[in-house]
């Protein structure tokens, strides 16, 4: 089997999440400058086989798209372009990065690492996003 990959799109960073190859957990990846995406996820496309690509919708609570929303449609339209074999596929991200604060604070993660690493809620934010996925797939 292939992985799956999630994407929690941000304007400035973005979380990435991915499956092992026989799709039981979801993992955080890692964190990466959104400017450095795209590059990012082509050079992980070369090293492992990825079956699809999941996204957060960001929806805001009167179910229309937010400001995001624009930035990550440019995204996926380059994205199909570049590599139509994998899909690109939309899922809900309302309150993920909500639950990402609070499974961090829960988990123990000290202030200093919170202040210091601000990527790690984009990074457990797309964990959760393919954890959603995946159970809503069973």
């Amino acid at each position: 089997m292939a992985r799956i990959l999630s994407i929690d799109y941000g304007k400035k960073r973005t979380g990435v999440a991915v499956t092992d190859p026989m799709q039981l957990i979801a993992n955080g990846l890692t964190t990466v400058d959104t400017k450095d995406l795209f590059d990012f996820l082509s050079q992980y496309v070369m090293k492992e086989k990825v079956e699809r690509i999941i996204i957060g919708k960001p929806i805001q609570m009167n179910a229309r798209p937010s400001e995001n929303m624009a930035r990550i449609e440019n995204f996926v339209g380059r994205w199909r372009n570049a590599y139509p074999a994998i899909p690109l596929e939309y899922y809900d991200e309302r309150f993920t990065s909500v639950l990402a604060h609070r499974a961090i604070l829960e988990g123990g993660v000290k202030k200093k690492t919170r202040r210091e690493n601000k990527g790690l809620v984009d990074e457990v934010s797309a964990t959760i996003i393919l954890q959603d996925y995946m159970n809503y797939r069973k």
